[in-house]
């Protein structure tokens, strides 16, 4: 009779919710929010971070200290939205501010430390914790983690512990190992069949990383029962990491790999598939993520508004004749001016002293492996 009663209110939610744009899906978890409304303008922001040792050694005497790869704009924006950028080392009123804008948040990969003041992780948990509670209110909002981004929401439901485990998946791709019961998932309860078998039997997925989260990990530091694995990977040492994830009661969701390197950068020698299958598997995800987007209402003032903080006031650099692992960034000074500035002149936090370029790349790979066999400690984003 209880389960009928539930049934029942849920029938009852749908059908009194529908004037009003908003309803509730009972789920066996807790409840999921759900948007009825359909928003074809979506607008999802994009956090920056800080430079890394390469770009610092290329970009730094320029002013620069943050940045953006341009293939995680064009990710989004070929799935159908805008893209604002998110600064780093800013109050947390200023993402208060912003989210209220945004259509949902997508958390990038890249090779910085997570112990860091005033950086990525630190914005990160200001992002997190805002978005669950827009969420907890029934306000949908979502937030995309792509590798580090992926690693980032777990440290962050894991209170800021360091959780994850040392592995070897640079320039590796690979094919997805489903769960058996992955269909049950938002993420790819709708995916299609043929997507569905490129990603189960080709490798097309880029992985990129040097930490891994895995089954265990999340069972250490009781995720396991907030979050959803979907698949598992190994690496080149073949050990089993998590590939693909999402939170049983927000719309929060995180890949290790990174399908956007796999349509939008084309870096010699990284095993970086571009057949046809793997462009369609990788652009399901970023389809799949700004149809979350489009669940939110949050809307800018005004077009004006909007056009003040759009990455289109920004012009990305050809990054990649330095070497770098990214075609174009997207880089970003310090101290704001101009009408794009994230905040106002009053709310401006110094930043000629908080920020610490300590950032590492892929070329310093031989000497993290020594480092980290002996400072195992140490918490450094997974590179890429």
């Amino acid at each position: 009779m209880r389960a009928a009663a539930n049934v029942l209110l849920c029938l009852v939610g749908l059908l009194v919710g529908s004037g009003q744009g908003k309803h509730v899906i009972e789920r066996q978890e807790r409840a999921v929010p759900y948007s009825a409304t359909v928003n074809d303008q979506p607008v999802v922001g994009i956090l920056s971070q800080e430079l890394s040792y390469l770009m610092t050694q290329n970009y730094g005497d320029d002013g620069y200290d943050s940045y953006i790869a341009a293939s995680y704009v064009k990710f989004v924006e070929g799935a159908g939205a805008r893209v604002v950028p998110i600064w780093i080392n800013q109050p947390v009123e200023y993402y208060e501010t912003i989210m209220s804008s945004l259509n949902g948040v997508l958390l990038p990969g890249g090779a910085t430390w997570f112990n860091q003041s005033n950086g990525y992780a630190e914005a990160g948990r200001h992002i997190y914790d805002i978005a669950m509670q827009y969420n907890d209110n029934g306000d949908y909002f979502p937030v995309w983690g792509t590798c580090l981004g992926f690693e980032l929401l777990t440290y962050l439901a894991a209170n800021g512990t360091e959780h994850r485990a040392h592995c070897s998946s640079s320039s590796q791709p690979l094919p997805l190992n489903f769960k058996d019961d992955f269909r049950k998932s938002r993420l790819f309860a709708r995916a299609p069949n043929d997507v569905i078998d490129i990603l189960s039997n080709e490798p097309v997925t880029a992985n990129f990383h040097q930490f891994c989260v895995t089954e265990a990990n999340l069972t250490a530091y009781g995720l396991d029962e907030d979050w959803r694995v979907m698949s598992v990977d190994r690496d080149w040492n073949g050990m089993e990491f998590i590939s693909t994830i999402e939170h049983k009661s927000y719309p929060f969701y995180g890949i290790q790999f990174h399908p956007e390197k796999n349509i939008y950068e084309w870096v010699p020698n990284k095993n970086i598939s571009h057949t046809a299958n793997a462009i369609r598997a990788s652009q399901y995800f970023a389809d799949f993520f700004i149809g979350e987007a489009r669940k939110s209402e949050h809307r800018f003032a005004n077009e004006a508004t909007l056009e003040k903080h759009v990455i289109y006031n920004y012009q990305p650099i050809f990054t990649g004749l330095k070497r770098s692992s990214f075609e174009q960034c997207y880089m970003f000074q310090g101290n704001y001016t101009g009408e794009s500035s994230p905040v106002g002149e009053d709310e401006r936090m110094d930043n000629s002293s908080s920020l610490s370029l300590v950032s590492l790349t892929s070329c310093m790979l031989p000497l993290l492996t020594f480092f980290f066999t002996f400072v195992p400690h140490v918490s450094l984003g997974s590179l890429l």
